[in-house]
């Protein structure tokens, strides 16, 4: 767990390092303290509070720069009022609502006095709704009392308090189940949107879940995929299509994902690259190597030197919320 205490500087900054880029408007008396747990490379959830209004901002030459891997928040809203602001929506959010928005196109954030939140920070590919399905369910407030929301909510406050005990595996695995619960959640705020493919789009889903739940297969491949489903290559390729990707690509990507994780992670330093090759379903050392060369630029080897320890040591002690 990593603990950060900021003002309204250090926000602007936290959230460059841990987030994406803003702009942070803050009058002088304005504090916060946040504590973050990562599930993984991809996925972060954290617990703020704050006291003192503020104003964050994405603008849109901000978010043009955004790139392949761009970033999408969901924040529950534990106290305070805030709306937010993006794709010409307004939500406004009370105790207990929550709200998704992407790193994408540009953002506000305006709150005021004291206000706590948790906040669910993943890469897009991960959640597995399709770009527009995103996008609509951007700047939506959602309805704290709904099952789905409760669901939601409950889960990522309790995965935030035993995070640290899970191993990486766990932590990705639970990072998963958070964002699939999210998808649950966004259906029943989210108008229907044109081209949504009924029963296809709901076999993908399954096929990408069972790609994620079986990274260390080394069987699983596209036909192998298909057989599982019961279709052939073809209509898998069809339905790959409509992420814009094929199953062979998708299935290389989140093995390779998990094996990034895993090398980042201390808990795994003194685990061989063989073993975690074979961790994520690759055989062969040198095709996972070169598979990881391809993707991020570096060797997993270099990836492990210059990410296991990334600074110093985060402190453990949770932040001090006050009762509410």
């Amino acid at each position: 767990m990593q603990i950060h205490e900021y003002s309204g500087e250090g926000l602007e900054q936290l959230a460059r390092q841990s987030f994406m880029p803003v702009i942070t408007r803050t009058r002088p008396d304005f504090r916060g303290r946040m504590a973050l747990q990562e599930m993984g490379e991809a996925v972060t959830v954290s617990r703020a509070y704050s006291r003192g209004s503020h104003r964050t901002f994405r603008t849109d030459r901000m978010a043009a720069k955004t790139s392949g891997d761009d970033v999408v928040l969901f924040c529950v809203h534990a106290a305070g009022r805030s709306h937010v602001r993006q794709h010409d929506r307004v939500a406004e959010l009370k105790a207990g609502s929550g709200v998704l928005y992407e790193a994408r196109s540009a953002w506000e954030l305006l709150s005021s006095g004291e206000g706590r939140s948790l906040t669910l920070h993943f890469s897009r590919d991960l959640l597995p709704l399709r770009t527009a399905e995103i996008t609509e369910g951007c700047a939506r407030s959602m309805d704290p009392v709904a099952p789905a929301m409760q669901m939601l909510s409950g889960y990522l406050d309790r995965l935030f308090d035993v995070a640290d005990d899970l191993t990486a595996s766990q932590r990705l695995d639970a990072g998963q189940a958070a964002i699939d619960l999210l998808a649950m959640a966004l259906r029943d705020v989210t108008p229907a949107v044109p081209g949504d493919g009924g029963p296809a789009h709901v076999l993908l889903d399954m096929m990408r879940t069972h790609v994620r739940d079986h990274l260390a297969d080394p069987r699983l491949g596209a036909e192998e995929l298909a057989r599982r489903h019961h279709v052939s290559v073809r209509h898998a390729q069809t339905l790959f299509e409509r992420i814009g990707t094929t199953p062979g690509a998708y299935l290389r990507e989140q093995r390779l994902v998990a094996a990034r994780a895993m090398l980042s992670d201390p808990r795994y330093a003194r685990l061989g690259m063989s073993d975690v090759a074979a961790a994520v379903g690759f055989l062969n050392l040198r095709t996972f190597e070169r598979a990881f060369r391809r993707q991020y630029g570096m060797t997993p080897g270099g990836w492990r030197r210059e990410h296991i320890h990334p600074g110093p040591a985060p402190t453990t002690e949770s932040p001090k919320m006050p009762p509410g």
